[in-house]
């Protein structure tokens, strides 16, 4: 399986017609063609963050609108994929907590499925018929930890399993304007979502690590880096040298960069 980086942006692209939207269903349509379709889909959004790592283990996951102010139709959207509980228990046992070394733990009953995760699932596989388990964030340990816990994540790519990180090079909500095109943004959001790029490219990964050391373009970029750590994941779990490409190098808002990313 390959790996994806989606950059999510706004929950209105799960129900607007737009570039974003429809360069997501293009990438589901090519499970079944230029790849296997999946076996089952781990998520890592931006949206769940708890103490210590966590996986859906539950058989239904919810439909979770983790948003306000958006119109009903948003709250209307259900994603109904299964879970996968046998899987994600015997996953989790064999996962290893970075700072603890503890198994990561299964969730049975709090979380299911946020729009981190179901926004973009639903236009790439809207038949809902893959199974989905979500692995949360430990906001608080250090990015060189995220990124190790998505090491672990690449031996389940010969599973079958396709990992689907989601949410944003760019992401700052103080400074969104609304009346900015797609092809604009701000010159920190360019030259930092430009960065990021550069270092896919490269293949140095493990330099997206250290992103906070870009000084006040990071820190603009991402004033909480919440939705950069999915990156990380996906990174940790990608080969060295393996082929990369980009889809989505717009932005929304000036301050959100949709740079979406596939390994494989």
């Amino acid at each position: 399986m390959p790996v994806v980086f989606v950059g999510h942006g706004s929950p209105m692209n799960v129900i607007e017609d737009n570039p974003y939207r429809r360069a997501w269903q293009d990438v589901g349509a090519q499970f079944g063609v230029r790849w296997p379709k999946p076996n089952l889909i781990l998520c890592i959004s931006a949206h769940w963050m708890t103490e210590g790592w966590w996986m859906t283990g539950m058989a239904q996951p919810k439909t979770i609108h983790d948003f306000g102010g958006f119109p009903q139709e948003l709250f209307d959207q259900q994603y109904p994929a299964p879970g996968a509980p046998e899987w994600a228990a015997q996953t989790a046992q064999q996962l290893r907590q970075p700072d603890s070394g503890h198994p990561v733990g299964v969730d049975l009953t709090a979380w299911g499925l946020d729009h981190g995760a179901w926004g973009v699932l639903k236009p790439m596989f809207p038949a809902a018929d893959i199974p989905v388990v979500q692995l949360s964030i430990n906001y608080h340990r250090p990015a060189a930890e995220h990124f190790a816990l998505g090491q672990q994540l690449r031996s389940l790519r010969e599973q079958g399993v396709l990992i689907v990180a989601s949410g944003n090079t760019v992401h700052n909500l103080r400074t969104m304007n609304r009346s900015a095109a797609d092809t604009d943004a701000y010159d920190w959001a360019m030259a930092f979502d430009q960065w990021v790029g550069q270092q896919i490219t490269l293949g140095h990964l493990e330099a997206l690590v250290g992103f906070q050391a870009q000084g006040d373009m990071a820190k603009m970029s991402h004033p909480s880096y919440d939705h950069f750590l999915p990156l990380l994941y996906a990174a940790g779990a990608a080969e060295a040298g393996e082929p990369v490409e980009f889809f989505n190098e717009g932005y929304q808002l000036a301050s959100i960069a949709m740079r979406s990313v596939i390994w494989g």
